[in-house]
């Protein structure tokens, strides 16, 4: 049994060393897990707890000029997210991965996936002040345990695709995901510009069905990736599934709740 044990860490130490770019651990945030986790707890605690009870005998924030420039910094940033992809060539989304000597992407086209992982992972720890902006603005219906494991998963994991196992697979996910928060930011942009703005909000529903096609278009190439049996991380790929498969549930059951009920 020890044998075996000293098998598999040595094989998955071998995986993680010609995967992994080192100078990952030299970048802000990714030398341990503890700043990320501590920005995730203080982000729990504010959320859940210190934020709506310093906001609850106070009257809330009016935040409409902050809304406005966060939401347009959001859009851009989002577009420059999407644009990353550019700098990976297709075939190496399907066809390989760098633990494969004879397939492996060049240096520079690992580097440049490493990079856009680190650049969506700030996103994602930037996208936790959409929570911290609905307590300051007491909006605390909108505080549900859908938005805020929503963000705290997307951060952490973001985290750790990039520290320990990034995969092919993350740059399409990462770029279908930036293409929805262009939409969706959009959205919260115009209806930040008040309510004479409001006509062209029509839509809203509608988001919640971008963000589930979003999800239906990864899940199908992640399977399409395990069905072709190309050379990338199959442990990443499930893990990847499980994550999809619980967020269209969730999505779902929001979408059921929020408008459904309406009908009836």
């Amino acid at each position: 049994m020890t044998s075996l044990i000293r098998l598999v860490v040595s094989n998955y130490n071998e995986v993680i060393k010609n995967v992994r770019d080192p100078m990952v651990d030299t970048w802000p945030l990714m030398e341990s897990p503890g700043p990320v986790l501590c920005i995730v707890s203080a982000y729990l605690i504010f959320v859940l707890k210190a934020g709506p009870k310093m906001m609850e005998k106070r009257p809330a924030f009016q935040l409409n000029n902050v809304m406005i420039g966060y939401n347009a910094f959001q859009v851009l940033f989002s577009i420059w997210l999407t644009t990353l992809i550019l700098d990976v060539d297709i075939k190496y989304l399907f066809f390989a991965h760098g633990y494969d000597n004879h397939l492996s992407p060049d240096i520079n086209v690992q580097v440049a996936m490493s990079r856009g992982a680190w650049w969506y992972f700030f996103a994602k720890v930037i996208e936790l002040l959409d929570t911290v902006f609905f307590v300051l603005r007491k909006k605390q219906n909108q505080i549900t345990f859908l938005h805020v494991f929503h963000h705290t998963i997307t951060a952490v994991f973001s985290w750790c695709y990039l520290k320990f196992l990034p995969g092919e697979q993350g740059v399409v996910i990462g770029f279908l995901n930036s293409i929805v928060h262009v939409i969706m930011y959009s959205y919260y942009l115009i209806a930040a510009l008040g309510p004479k703005y409001k006509k062209y909000l029509w839509w809203k529903k509608y988001m919640t069905w971008i963000q589930l096609t979003q999800f239906a278009l990864m899940l199908v190439y992640l399977v399409l990736t395990l069905i072709m049996d190309c050379r990338t991380p199959k442990a990443l790929t499930y893990f990847f599934v499980v994550m999809i498969i619980i967020f269209i549930y969730l999505f779902s059951d929001f979408y059921r709740q929020a408008y459904k009920k309406k009908l009836t």
